[in-house]
């Protein structure tokens, strides 16, 4: 991830864990001391895949493609 409007400084990255729940799996990472903002969130070191808004104390959601790099309008 990287803050939205701070495109050129370093990217966060985290450990993304697997988890089994009732319906299914998903995964979950965190980031601690994430400033609160907006992110883009990377398919790879190039291309972006969407943006996740980030409030102090909460939790945020974004989800993953469940296939390849989306296509481009």
């Amino acid at each position: 991830m990287s803050r939205a409007d701070r495109a050129s400084e370093p990217r966060t990255h985290a450990a993304v864990r697997e988890r089994q729940v009732r319906d299914g799996t998903f995964h979950s990472a965190v980031c601690p001391d994430l400033p609160a903002g907006c992110y883009t969130v990377w398919w790879d070191a190039d291309r972006p895949v969407g943006a996740v808004s980030v409030a102090g104390g909460i939790v945020a959601e974004f989800i993953w493609p469940t296939s390849a790099y989306p296509a481009a309008d």
